[in-house]
């Protein structure tokens, strides 16, 4: 019975390593009998081309070493085996993802292999092996595992419900109702006591294991009882030191600024000193007469005392030229700059003068035609006002009668829509009705491919070697041919080798004849010899001097009339100076005479006015 066991952990072995994304059933399928043959079963545990990706469940017996061939018998065992399960491994896939699902939450992935390897048992192989052999293989494997596997498995609730089902979707009802639900509900109370059986054993163990345990008596701890803590000395207070107080200088002036308000009022004090002497001074030697004669000696000792009575007066805003003699140092760019300034300056004086000529002055023809475009404008908003509301009306009888066409638009497609919506449920079922029919015909033909799978896999194997034997002739094919090709290369390099050095071992001259006049006569364009090149060189280098020599007496004469130009704008500039220097001269002598005779006028009616006081009380 333990054989069995053997033969169910290698099938374990080989499930773990089969990759269903890269590996092919058929050729996995023939590694595997292959490595079982008597000879090369250790050597295949050891170099095997698919590493083990799990290892074995910790609750497992231990392996026993393997033993170094296995009887056909068991060979047969384990191939058959291991190809029912690569064969329904769907089907094994929906009970197993299920159970780890619902109550293997805390079960391994590692035993995955494992329950596939049990539910395929259960289904395919109980009627053929017998109940005692399964229940020997039962017992053979972890018994926790098993249990709760086969009660997930064997409940009737989960056969009759979801697991007929799923497998209803990949075989017809029918055959999965027949062949495999009925033989499980048939073999479901022999099964649920074997459980109860080895679920019994498992707990009368567990409960021996657990009153021949030992249990931990605590002890107390030795603790050390803590010293009183020390009340801690008080740190001293630090002393500050006593901080110096602010100076006086920061509440008062800089002497600095002390000294200038001085300057300041020593300098206001004396303008109004020079202000009250200009005053009194003023127009001393032109001083107004009476209008009739001669000033007389009365009146001058009349006016003495007034003269001498200080007067202060309001002193005229005086305006400062400076002369246009001045040197100014310029540069060119500020030359040029003010010369195209007063030359503007004059050109649109000259135009001015130019427009008053012709007549330009004349504003009453603008003014009509301002009026007339303005006229013109007020009709032509009026127009286009009347234009946007007719516009407007158009506008909205348009949209009332797009409105009534989009409705009518929307209520025809509503009716076509519902005609195509009518049309494509009919299509709809007439497809579904064909793809009934094509999985009805698709799952015949899949039970008449299933009941040939053997002879296509022989046919397979044969046209693979048939496959490999062409490609070992091939490649031997390529590989007499490139050796041909090598010897011939060989043969190639080794003359060629031997004709370099015939010619290496023929003498031949040193020294060289060399003629600078010959040309070499290698059919170029433009080929010379040695002398005509050095002549044409010593050419080339005499014109680029001579052009060297005009392009700075180019430069020369540029800067020369450049220079000129600069100081003939300087002529124009200073002529233009002196012309605006001397009309605001002109100008300002102007205002100053008209002033002058303004007070003039003043004066003398003053005199006036003060003599004929005098004269009157006399009389």
């Amino acid at each position: 019975m333990s054989y069995y066991g053997r033969c169910i952990e290698i099938v374990i072995e080989q499930l773990d390593k089969f990759k269903p994304e890269k590996d092919s059933p058929e050729l996995f399928l023939e590694a595997v009998s292959t490595s079982l043959q008597p000879g090369t079963w250790v050597q295949g545990r050891e170099h095997s081309p698919l590493p083990s990706r799990v290892s074995r469940p910790a609750g497992s017996r231990s392996a026993r070493p393997p033993s170094p061939a296995l009887s056909p018998q068991k060979q047969a065992f384990v191939t058959e085996l291991l190809s029912g399960c690569l064969k329904y491994r769907k089907l094994l896939a929906i009970v197993v993802d299920a159970f780890y699902v619902r109550d293997g939450q805390l079960c391994l992935w590692a035993d995955y292999s494992l329950f596939q390897v049990l539910c395929y048992l259960a289904t395919f192989q109980l009627d053929e092996l017998g109940f005692q052999l399964f229940c020997s293989i039962v017992r053979a494997l972890p018994a926790g595992k098993t249990c709760k596997f086969l009660r997930f498995f064997f409940s009737t609730l989960n056969l009759c419900s979801w697991i007929k089902d799923e497998w209803s979707l990949i075989y017809t009802p029918a055959h999965v109702q027949e062949n495999w639900i009925e033989p499980l509900l048939r073999w479901q109370p022999e099964v649920q006591g074997l459980l109860d059986q080895l679920e019994g054993g498992s707990a009368h163990q567990a409960a021996l294991s657990k009153v021949q345990a030992k249990l931990t008596e605590p002890r107390e701890f030795s603790l050390t009882t803590p010293r009183p803590r020390a009340i801690p000395v008080p740190d001293p207070v630090p002393t500050v030191a006593k901080p110096r107080p602010v100076p006086r200088s920061t509440y008062q002036e800089p002497r600095e600024q002390q000294q200038l308000q001085l300057i300041k009022r020593s300098n206001r004090l004396k303008a109004e000193e020079l202000l009250l002497l200009a005053n009194r001074e003023e127009l001393r030697c032109a001083m107004p007469r009476p209008h009739g004669g001669p000033p007389t000696q009365d009146s001058k000792q009349q006016l003495r005392p007034q003269s001498a009575l200080p007067r202060i007066r309001k002193t005229p805003k005086l305006t400062f030229y400076r002369p246009d003699h001045v040197p100014v140092k310029l540069n060119a760019a500020a030359i040029l700059r003010e010369g195209a300034l007063y030359r503007r300056q004059v050109e649109k004086e000259l135009q001015r003068v130019d427009k008053l000529v012709d007549g330009h002055g004349d504003i009453s023809e603008f003014l009509e035609w301002q009026e007339r475009m303005q006229a013109k404008d007020r009709a032509e908003q009026l127009a286009m006002s009347e234009c946007r509301r007719l516009q407007g009306k158009l506008s909205h009888e348009e949209a009332v009668l797009a409105r009534q066409h989009v409705l009518q638009e929307n209520k025809q497609k509503a009716d076509q829509k519902k005609e195509q919506t009518a049309e494509l449920m009919l299509q709809c079922a007439e497809r579904r009705l064909r793809e009934d029919r094509a999985m009805k015909e698709l799952a015949e033909q899949v039970a008449e491919a299933q009941k040939n799978v053997k002879v296509a896999q022989m046919k397979l194997v044969k046209s693979r070697r048939q496959i490999v034997q062409e490609m070992t002739d091939e490649s031997r094919e390529l590989l007499q041919r490139s050796m041909k090709a090598a010897e011939e290369e060989h043969r190639r390099r080794s003359e060629l080798i031997s004709q370099l050095r015939a010619l290496e071992t023929r003498p031949s001259r040193k020294g060289k004849l060399v003629d600078l006049t010959q040309i070499p006569g290698y059919g170029l364009e433009g080929e010379m010899s040695v002398a005509e090149l050095r002549e044409r060189l010593a050419l080339l280098k005499e014109t680029q001097k001579r052009e060297e020599e005009e392009r700075r007496d180019q430069i020369i004469r540029d800067k020369r009339t450049k220079s000129e130009e600069l100081l003939n704008t300087m002529e124009q500039i200073s002529l233009c100076r002196m012309a605006v220097g001397r009309t605001a001269a002109l100008r300002y002598v102007g205002t100053e005479a008209f002033k002058l005779k303004t007070q003039m006028q003043l004066l003398g009616t003053q005199v006036s006015r003060t003599t004929f006081c005098h004269v009157t009380p006399g009389n």
